[in-house]
């Protein structure tokens, strides 16, 4: 599981760097025709994988420490939604076609699920409370992350638009809570990407991002994402 994770992580980190290398390429290749029109400000809505940089397995509220078997995995999916919106189009007036956006985003990720114990009843039987008894039942681990980000776009004005996250801040709910019950966490992110307008304001993007966290918890919360995404401006 560690070796496809980090496989997945290096295939992620790779896709990251060949969008911001292509998307800094073509800033010097493609004709930039200036687009006042319009104002910046995006809807978006995304998704694709993610994965933890370590599992949950062997905690009480995960699996009882592993008592039918380890909830231990870290890859799944993540889904989320934001809004982009304009800060300034050209640098503050310091270079023309280099946008700044503020990204307000919510992101809902699973990473895995298993059969297992169930930590209340199990441990409050274990401790003998009479009304309580030993089940199994689905327990999902979950997180969920809001942000605030400067996003850097650059060949602002044109249908093809790569973009940099130099660093964003996070707040993360983790699900279930840890063996200390701490459910919030804190961090920063960094990612890339790049959009492309195929109509009117329709875009269509890819984008990956490595979220670092500082682990509140006493669990390790750091996570990778790369997928799609589709926005409309506003």
């Amino acid at each position: 599981m560690t070796q496809g994770w980090t496989r997945s992580r290096n295939i992620g980190r790779w896709c990251t760097a060949v969008a911001i290398a292509a998307g800094l390429a073509v800033c010097g290749v493609l004709p930039a025709s200036a687009d006042d029109s319009t104002t910046g400000n995006r809807v978006f809505f995304r998704g694709g994988f993610a994965g933890l940089n370590s599992d949950r397995g062997g905690e009480v509220f995960t699996d009882v420490f592993g008592a039918s078997g380890r909830n231990d995995r870290t890859s799944g999916y993540y889904i989320g939604a934001g809004t982009d919106l304009m800060l300034t189009r050209d640098l503050w007036g310091m270079m023309n076609g280099i946008a700044v956006v503020g990204e307000i985003g919510v992101e809902f990720k699973r990473f895995g699920s298993k059969t297992v114990l169930e930590a209340v009843p199990s441990t409050c039987a274990a401790a003998g409370v009479p009304t309580c008894s030993v089940r199994t039942n689905t327990v999902q681990v979950t997180m969920l992350t809001v942000d605030v980000a400067p996003k850097i776009k650059f060949r602002q004005g044109t249908d093809f638009q790569p973009w940099v996250i130099p660093v964003g801040l996070d707040f993360h709910v983790i699900s279930p809570p840890s063996n200390a019950s701490s459910y919030l966490d804190i961090g920063i992110q960094f990612g890339a990407g790049l959009e492309y307008r195929i109509w009117k304001e329709l875009w269509l993007g890819v984008d990956g991002r490595y979220h670092l966290a500082s682990n509140q918890t006493s669990t390790v919360n750091n996570f990778g994402t790369i997928g799609s995404y589709v926005a409309i401006g506003f």
